[in-house]
Parts: C-alpha cells; sequence; structure tokens
C-alpha cells in the first residue's frame, strides 16, 4: 500500500474539510464520520466485527492500493468513522484511535524515540507519560529533560542538535499550568521539531492544538470524548507531515480498537458540545464557592479571571472543561478520611470526563523534577459533571463541616 493512498483512507476528504469550515462546530460534530448512503441509509456506521477480510477475486487481492479494508485489526468501517470524526472535532489532516490514552501517548513518543534522541517534555505531564520516558524509552537510548511548564519562548534554550520532540499538556491535568503554545510551536517550526500536546482536558471542544502550530494533538477519548465512563479510547489527531510516521508505529505494535468502543465514542461526541459548555457552567459555579470559603486557600482554574494563568488561556481556549483543582489547608489523613468519605454524589476514582463528578485528593510533588509543588496545604482534583452545581456545593459544604469537627 503506498503512502499516498495510505494517508487518503485514513484522512478526512479534502473537499469535506472545505465544506466543514463553512458550519459552525455543533454542526460539524452532529454530522462528522457519517455516511448514511455507504450503511443502507442507516444513520449512525454500524458496528462491524470483522477479523478477516474476503476478496471475491485474486486480482483485487493483490491490488493492495485499492482496498479500504484489508484486514480487521487495520480497521472497519465503526473504526473509520470514529478516525473522521477525530479528524474533524481537531482540525487536523489525519487521525488514529487506540484503546486507550495510555496507548495512543505510547505510540506518539515511540514513534519518535530514534537512537540518542532527545525530548522535551512538560513538567506537569501526566504520570504515565513521564514513566514511559523515564522507565522505557531511558533504555532505548532516548533521554528526556523536563521544563517548566510556564516556559513559552524560552524553550529555544533546552532545544539540542539532536531533540526530536517537544511535549505538552495544557492545562496540566493536577496542577493546571497553562502553556503558551502558540510561543512554543514557533520556536519549534523555526528549529524543525515535532511538536505533541495531551488536549484531553478541552476534549478537542475548546481547543484546536492542530490550527495553533501543533503536529500531534492527542487526547484520552476515555474522558470528554467518551462522556460517560464506560470505554478505553485513546486518539491521534496529527498533521500530514508526522502521519505516515506515526501510523508505522501504529501498525508495528498491532494497535486496535473494538468496534462497539469505536460506536459508542461516535455517540458520545454528538453530544459533546452540549456537555462540555454544561461541565463548564457548573465548574465555575462550584470554583467560584470555593473560592469565598475560609477552608481553601487556592483555586486552580484558568477559566477564572484571578488564575495566574488566566491570559495565556483566553489566547488558546474558547471555554473551559469541568477539571479543575484546589488546595485546602493543611490536615491529616484521617480528617481528610472524614471529609470524602461522606460523599454520596462525588465519587472517588482516577478517571474524570463522564457525567458523573469526581474528587481525590492528590500529590504532584512527587511527579515534579524541574520545577517545585508545594502549595502549601493539600492539593485536590475535582471533576464537576452534569449534576445540580447546587447540590454538589451542598455537598462539599457538608465535607467542610466533616473536616472541621475531625
Amino acid at each position: 500500500m503506498d503512502a499516498t493512498n495510505n494517508f487518503k483512507r485514513h484522512s478526512v476528504d479534502r473537499e469535506q474539510t472545505s465544506m466543514q469550515k463553512k458550519h459552525g462546530q455543533e454542526t460539524i460534530i452532529a454530522h462528522c464520520g457519517r455516511n448514511p448512503e455507504q450503511h443502507y441509509g442507516a444513520v449512525n456506521t454500524p458496528i462491524y466485527r470483522a477479523s478477516t477480510i474476503l476478496f471475491p477475486t485474486l486480482g483485487q487481492l493483490d491490488a493492495k492500493d485499492g482496498a479500504k479494508l484489508r484486514y480487521g485489526r487495520r480497521g472497519t468501517p465503526t473504526t473509520h468513522s470514529l478516525e473522521d470524526a477525530i479528524c474533524a472535532l481537531e482540525e487536523a489532516d489525519a487521525a488514529l484511535i487506540a484503546p486507550s490514552g495510555v496507548m495512543a501517548l505510547s505510540v506518539v513518543l515511540m514513534s519518535f524515540a530514534d537512537q540518542g534522541a532527545h525530548f522535551l517534555v512538560s513538567d506537569n505531564s501526566y504520570g504515565p507519560t513521564r514513566k514511559f520516558c523515564s522507565q522505557l524509552l531511558s533504555r532505548f537510548g532516548v533521554e528526556t529533560t523536563y521544563y517548566d511548564p510556564s516556559i513559552g519562548a524560552g524553550i529555544e534554550e533546552l532545544i539540542r542538535p539532536e531533540t526530536r520532540l517537544i511535549w505538552m499538556e495544557s492545562p496540566g491535568s493536577q496542577t493546571f499550568e497553562v502553556q503558551d503554545v502558540l510561543a512554543i510551536t514557533a520556536i519549534a517550526r523555526k528549529k524543525g521539531v515535532v511538536t505533541a500536546i495531551d488536549n484531553t482536558w478541552s476534549g478537542g471542544y475548546f481547543c484546536k492544538p492542530i490550527l495553533q502550530g501543533v503536529d500531534i494533538s492527542l487526547q484520552a477519548g476515555t474522558k470528554y470524548i467518551s462522556g460517560h465512563s464506560d470505554i478505553m479510547l485513546g486518539t491521534i489527531a496529527c498533521t500530514a507531515s508526522v502521519y505516515e510516521r506515526l501510523r508505522e508505529t501504529y501498525l508495528r505494535f498491532g494497535v486496535c480498537v473494538s468496534p462497539d468502543d469505536a460506536f459508542l465514542a461516535m455517540r458520545g461526541i454528538r453530544t459533546l458540545g452540549v456537555r462540555m459548555r454544561q461541565h463548564e457552567t457548573n465548574a465555575l459555579a462550584v470554583a467560584d464557592w470555593l473560592a469565598s470559603r475560609d477552608e481553601v486557600i487556592r483555586i486552580m482554574h484558568p477559566g477564572r479571571a484571578s488564575d495566574p494563568y488566566h491570559d495565556v488561556w483566553k489566547r488558546h481556549f474558547t471555554g473551559s472543561s469541568g477539571l479543575f483543582g484546589f488546595v485546602i489547608r493543611e490536615t491529616d489523613r484521617t480528617a481528610l478520611a472524614r471529609m470524602f468519605d461522606g460523599f454520596t454524589l462525588f465519587g472517588m476514582g482516577s478517571s474524570w470526563g463522564g457525567f458523573e463528578s469526581l474528587m481525590v485528593p492528590s500529590n504532584p510533588s512527587v511527579y515534579r523534577t524541574a520545577t517545585q509543588w508545594s502549595p502549601g496545604g493539600q492539593t485536590i482534583r475535582i471533576h464537576v459533571g452534569l449534576e445540580d452545581p447546587a447540590d454538589l456545593i451542598d455537598e462539599i459544604e457538608a465535607g467542610f463541616a466533616r473536616l472541621k469537627s475531625a
């Protein structure tokens, strides 16, 4: 299969993309990745479960550049529809989907892990990203330098001749620093370095990194794209310049996604805009209330005007999601348990992005090497779901009462 046909098969048609630019984002996500005429008029692409794909003639079997479907692992109409939808959502040239966010980031990192390569990775990055670099890539001779997420154009001083990748996460999913992506990508393009960003916080709805000069935008689709806490998914959206390299790594790892999960992700995309706007409204209401409480000494929410990253956030985002952080006055684990164990609306769990609210205490300092995290109290990460924010506020207020009594 030659590179040209391979790219066309896994990217949004250019004419289709041109038409999409005439429509609003809500219209695009309602219609992207749908071809009813190809599926007997079905509005949604059906679930195709397949491994073996049969060819009626030897000639068609041999025509490697002519078959869109060759083997189930390489994709089905269901997974191809999701790739098209991710392309449209992120306004990218091409997309790949993976069975988890960690698999997506692993494919990206391995794609540029040349022997002796140097990576620049933001110090606020997701724990598994750091572990992949420090525990696995180091064994292949790849060196990683962690940098201050506030570095902006200062990234130029850290770039070496062997630097192959600059990794960003904005905002950081535990400490919520917003990176100056526009400044970093301008430097990276001048130096010929590939850039990648974890775009999970925005859901691909409130931020379009590809339009800001980033080469690769990936998400844990488990979060907002799914929206219902019932699938595992990773997405990789990219420019044409890096697609073939990513695709080669993807194929060599044998990455493939369950068609059932792809179908559910497509269903999630249809309501992404409605959900993201409600998450934003609810989270800001809860954050503003928390800011009024004596127990709280710091709020990390870049969508609030008082946040130190708010101005940078406004240049890169059109809205904010349901995930943010706050810091309460120092307390012991026993008292913290009194507060958390009494919650009924807030669950304690590692994920986020679903319809339900979550809250967990965290300790981001254990991941930091280039910067320090010393907020002066207990850091808490909160995901505000789709419940009535007044009910969530009442529950937190009761939790603070339990904390005080302990």
